[in-house]
């Protein structure tokens, strides 16, 4: 595993229980009631000696699978040898990720994660299917979601049947539940371990944009990741995903995404897509806090408060207003901006959805036609090169749907956002992917065109203007 993604130093959360004495010396024993005592007895029958969780695990385990990805990196050598002994050719280092998997059609379909097998492309690098049974397949990749952190691959079975393992994305998950989670934790070989759930729809957490996860306790440690979290039914309910954990190994704190998340992803892999055209709400808020809602007059916080609403959106045209409070989206409780693009998310395009919002101390709902974000602008990606401060950068038009493939804020306004910053002056530079690029030499930069004509210019000495996380930076270059 890519590390678990222990992305969050958290800080831990210390209880600590005191006693508390009576400063009058008196006893107030006689105010306690007398607590119920549990009722202890053996086992009554040999079946409930020998309560078990094998049948699951029997149904469950076949269709578990390892993948290992291997891929190829090339490193440029230190400069002091490239100096001292004429080298400069880049060197070749090997990367390798152990991970786990679930067989979800019987011709070998398999879903994992995409951490396990980021960064391979054809000839760079290869991925290995191990069964249960051991046995070993190559493996393709169908679909590669970096959003959700799900792949589906593929391996030739020559039509053999493989076991499968039921997506069940329609279990009413509930805190408390038990749950196993199996896969291959450190290379050791097929693992169960068992617990309960216990949060559901966190959103607040890992690297994902996309994402409402289920929280368990039972032990994830790395490998485990990409394997399936079940139900006492036997049925996937969640690809085990990361952990939070000082140490690397499981603290009884792990995340798995979702059944419908990973049912929306494998659809979209055997209806031939290539990626996964998710609904987009269009709209930025925050979340209602205490002093928020008792300014609004609710009795309690919840929801999330509407800051802006993206023109043409399709909370634009169901009627939702800057100052709304979203309540809900079909159904589901919204309390946090995360917590509304997952509910819109997991829906198909085209979908009518039921929102509740609070508006004017009122209660109201609003039908709201589940859409893809428009990817208006053009992207018009390009590769930025010449004489110039942006040698070796690959730029686009921000739009909604770009916003939301590079993970970055759809609201930033028109702009050109730098993706990739390859070999060149820009490197060199100190630009980085994430950067929007607003003026260069006072010329504002609305998009790719604009910033193309600008460094068609010829010159030595630059006047750039970036935005970067929310901050501006002007800065003189010369080239």
């Amino acid at each position: 595993m890519k590390t678990m993604r222990n992305l969050r130093a958290l800080l831990p959360v210390v209880v600590l229980l005191t006693a508390c004495s009576n400063p009058t010396g008196q006893s107030n024993a006689q105010s306690i009631p007398d607590l119920a005592q549990p009722t202890r007895r053996a086992p009554s029958d040999p079946a409930s000696m020998k309560a078990s969780f094998s049948p699951v695990v029997k149904k469950a385990a076949p269709a578990v699978v390892n993948v290992a990805s291997r891929r190829v990196v090339r490193q440029r050598v230190d400069p002091f040898w490239d100096f001292f002994m004429g080298g400069g050719a880049p060197r070749e280092q090997v990367q390798g990720s152990l991970g786990s998997g679930a067989v979800v059609r019987a011709d070998g379909v398999i879903i994992t994660n995409h951490h396990n097998i980021e960064g391979i492309v054809e000839g760079n690098g290869d991925i290995t299917v191990q069964l249960a049974d051991r046995r070993e397949f190559p493996a393709t990749v169908l679909l590669d979601d970096p959003r959700a952190d799900l792949a589906v691959l593929k391996i030739d079975t020559k039509g053999e049947r493989l076991p499968v393992m039921a997506i069940d994305d329609q279990e009413q998950l509930e805190v408390g539940d038990l749950v196993l989670a199996l896969g291959n934790p450190f290379g050791v070989g097929q693992t169960v371990t068992n617990g309960i759930v216990s949060a559901l729809a966190r959103t607040d957490v890992g690297a994902a944009d996309f994402g409402s996860y289920i929280q368990t306790d039972a032990a994830i440690n790395p490998g485990n990741s990409g394997g399936p979290l079940v139900d006492m039914d036997g049925d996937l309910v969640g690809i085990n995903t990361f952990i939070i954990s000082r140490s690397g190994s499981s603290s009884g704190v792990g995340f798995a995404i979702p059944a419908a998340v990973v049912k929306q992803v494998v659809n979209a892999a055997l209806g031939g897509g290539h990626s996964v055209v998710r609904p987009w709400l269009g709209v930025k808020g925050q979340s209602v806090t205490a002093e928020i809602a008792r300014s609004l007059g609710m009795s309690a916080p919840r929801g999330v408060l509407v800051a802006q609403v993206y023109p043409g959106s399709s909370a634009d045209r169901a009627g939702l207003k800057e100052g709304d409070v979203i309540l809900s989206i079909d159904g589901q409780a919204v309390n946090d901006e995360g917590g509304g693009a997952f509910a819109i998310g997991t829906h198909k395009v085209g979908d009518r959805v039921t929102m509740q919002i609070r508006r004017n101390e009122r209660d109201q709902t609003l039908t709201v036609r589940a859409e893809a974000a428009p990817d208006t602008p053009a992207r018009d990606e390009r590769v930025i090169k010449g004489r110039n401060p942006f040698d070796g950068a690959t730029v686009v038009n921000l739009s909604p749907a770009a916003a939301q493939d590079l993970g970055v804020d759809p609201f930033a306004g028109r702009g050109v956002l730098i993706t990739r910053v390859g070999q060149g002056y820009a490197l060199n530079a100190g630009l980085r992917p994430g950067d929007f690029v607003r003026e260069i030499n006072g010329r504002p930069i609305n998009s790719v065109a604009d910033l193309n004509a600008a460094v068609a210019a010829q010159g030595r000495a630059w006047t750039v203007t970036i935005e970067r996380q929310g901050q501006r930076i002007a800065a003189r270059l010369v080239t």
